[in-house]
């Protein structure tokens, strides 16, 4: 790590976007509900434990996370905390039987293994057992972190319809509310996508700062920018920094003594291999030797933090003015996919100040005057080309015809349930469980995660599965009303709710533009 602690000028943002799509109730392995309890586990629980932790030393503002309304349901949902429960002894009932192995090596694993198992079911029995909200509610209130919000079902915003795009937003940031008792100054967009005009739509909900790629600002992501001619700013990733992180070529997660996260060891399930190396084939790669790592740790937070600091150098010059440099990563890479990670993001946090870097939110940073000249943003993501071929390229052009089917389906038939369902005189006054429950299901068929897993060839057919299956759920409890059949859409729609018991405040009073919406249905 560099000697120097001379300040630099400027400040670092971290920030942390935490997301997986709506699992629960939808399968277990290799896909499903498995995803949720290994990130749970691997990712949510130490990434906490280190903010609680640097709250607990007197570290105030380190980062911005953000929390996506579909994870959060998820982590507070009585089904899934309770099966998380039961994963955390089956995981410590693994390795009990791992620790019993003639090999001692293998043995030595199964007792590394047994007792994260027992340190995490402590963990999680003191700060999880209630729920996510709790948790989330205490890094608030120690000031550790600023929470970055959403729209409520991770959708691929540039490609929806106003309407339901204004609605999922509003939508989420009331989640936000009810689940925290703070609603979001913030929000990640899902995919980091962005079409011309979503700056009006963010102004009006009230958004003041959202996250781009660094492409989309074309790479000049020394300074927020206000989007147009609004008050919203964009802040954008600096590549160059992290790319030091997480690049597929350099990164710092494929060196050879890190936990490899593709092996797993087929009778105990357990990661037990090292990296060992980019070329080695998974039943070649060598046993995870724990006494290497720490070392190799604290030389890639020492080249994190002199990268950092020769960037806000850089940029200040360049800019003419201290400049802010922020890296962003998917929070599952710390720990899910990068065993470390967590012991990396303590020590780079605490180090940060030692080594002269000022650190801070993007809200800090908005306050401290980090903002340039307006900017007009093209159509964008973070995704391959940082265009929107990821979710509207030729290998996903049938989910887009489906979600453009569907969503049109919806809000015919919201609009028109909206304007003659129940009394003509004060229809907003009644809330239609039927209309709740389409749009319910239509968010959840236009969800980003399921034209990103064909794109990327990782689990496709189940995010077709899951796609359909949603899309399904809305026609039927759409047709079933179109024919007049109330009773039969509102057992439909009572169903397929109690199928995935989410997003219960939904109200569809809320969609902009329905009558029931100008005649007082708004929030």
């Amino acid at each position: 790590m560099t000697d120097s602690s001379a300040a630099v000028p400027g400040q670092f943002t971290l920030v942390l976007h935490s997301h997986l799509p709506w699992l629960a109730h939808h399968g277990r392995w290799p896909v499903g509900e498995e995803w949720l309890y290994q990130s749970w586990a691997a990712s949510y629980q130490p990434v906490f434990a280190v903010l609680r932790g640097l709250a607990a030393d007197g570290f105030t503002d380190v980062m911005s996370l953000g929390i996506t309304p579909v994870l959060a349901a998820q982590l507070d949902d009585p089904h899934c905390t309770s099966s998380m429960y039961e994963w955390l002894a089956n995981w410590q009932l693994r390795a009990m039987e791992l620790a019993t192995d003639r090999d001692p090596v293998r043995a030595a694993a199964g007792t590394r293994h047994f007792r994260a198992a027992a340190d995490a079911i402590a963990d999680f029995e003191a700060h999880w057992r209630h729920g996510a909200s709790p948790a989330i509610r205490s890094l608030l209130s120690s000031g550790i972190v600023e929470l970055l919000g959403g729209p409520l079902a991770h959708p691929f915003t540039p490609l929806l319809d106003a309407r339901l795009r204004q609605f999922s937003l509003a939508e989420g940031l009331a989640d936000a509310h009810r689940r925290w008792g703070y609603t979001p100054a913030g929000i990640w967009a899902p995919e980091c996508a962005f079409a011309p005009g979503m700056e009006q739509e963010y102004a009006s909900a009230g958004v003041g700062h959202f996250m781009v790629d660094g492409p989309t600002l074309h790479g000049d992501t020394a300074l927020g920018r206000p989007v147009g001619d609004t008050d919203v700013v964009a802040f954008g990733r600096d590549l160059n920094v992290s790319y030091r992180v997480w690049s597929p070529k350099s990164g710092y997660p494929g060196h050879a003594a890190y936990r490899d996260f593709h092996t797993y060891d087929h009778d105990s399930g357990l990661k037990l291999a090292r990296v060992t190396g980019r070329s080695v084939a998974g039943p070649d790669k060598a046993p995870y030797d724990p006494d290497r790592v720490d070392a190799v740790i604290d030389k890639h937070v020492g080249d994190f933090i002199d990268t950092v600091r020769a960037r806000l150098v850089e940029e200040s010059d360049r800019v003419g003015r201290p400049a802010h440099v922020v890296a962003a990563f998917d929070t599952e890479l710390f720990g899910h996919w990068w065993h470390e990670g967590p012991v990396w993001l303590d020590r780079v946090l605490r180090r940060l100040p030692e080594a002269g870097v000022t650190v801070g939110s993007l809200a800090t940073a908005r306050e401290r005057g980090f903002v340039g000249a307006p900017v007009d943003l093209p159509p964008s993501s973070w995704g391959s080309g940082k265009d929107w071929r990821v979710w509207a390229g030729p290998q996903v052009q049938h989910f887009v015809d489906l979600n453009a089917e569907v969503v049109d389906t919806a809000l015919n038939t919201v609009d028109k349930r909206a304007g003659g369902f129940g009394s003509a005189a004060e229809p907003s006054t009644v809330r239609d469980r039927v209309n709740d429950q389409i749009l319910r299901e239509t968010l959840m068929t236009v969800a980003s995660d399921w034209p990103f897993m064909v794109s990327k060839d990782t689990a496709g057919g189940y995010a077709t599965d899951r796609a359909h299956k949603h899309a399904h759920a809305t026609r039927e409890i759409a047709d079933a009303a179109a024919r007049g059949r109330e009773s039969t859409a509102r057992s439909l729609a009572d169903g397929w709710f109690a199928a995935d018991n989410l997003f219960a405040d939904l109200d569809a009073r809320r969609l902009p533009g329905t009558d029931a919406y100008s005649k007082g249905g708004s929030r």
